[in-house]
């Protein structure tokens, strides 16, 4: 399994495409999404969005599985926390006054961060999407 490359991570997060296929996949939960669905909701020809899961892939943020002739896509929950994590990490340790109420870290540190099934994922992240 590839490890999270989390500056990776945060350029191939960069291009709205590639972040479109994230916020498509974390609702999908551990099945994923064929590779052909992904392009028909995105209307990305083959190859293009060939390259931009390859890119995402590559940074370990998600995996997929051949199904006879198909390729699933799915999200990798984990890194996905562990990623969140990188960045709230270190949130408000320099702050004289500690931290703030709605900082994500103040309860438990960040190892306390976000839902951890798939679902409470999915739930959150499709929030006023619809």
């Amino acid at each position: 399994m590839i490890e999270l490359n989390q500056s990776a991570a945060f350029e191939a997060l960069e291009h709205d495409l590639r972040l479109a296929i994230i916020r498509l996949l974390i609702p999908a939960g551990q099945d994923g999404i064929s590779a052909g669905t992904i392009a028909d909701t995105l209307r990305l020809p083959p190859n293009r969005l060939s390259f931009h899961l390859n890119r995402l892939a590559a940074t370990g943020l998600i995996e997929n599985r051949r199904q006879g002739r198909h390729l699933f896509y799915a999200i990798r929950y984990t890194a996905l926390r562990e990623l969140v994590r990188f960045l709230v990490e270190d949130c408000c340790a320099d702050a004289p006054s500690g931290c703030l109420p709605d900082c994500p870290t103040a309860k438990g540190g960040a190892e306390d961060i976000g839902p951890t099934a798939p679902d409470e994922i999915a739930a959150q992240t499709t929030e006023g999407v619809k």
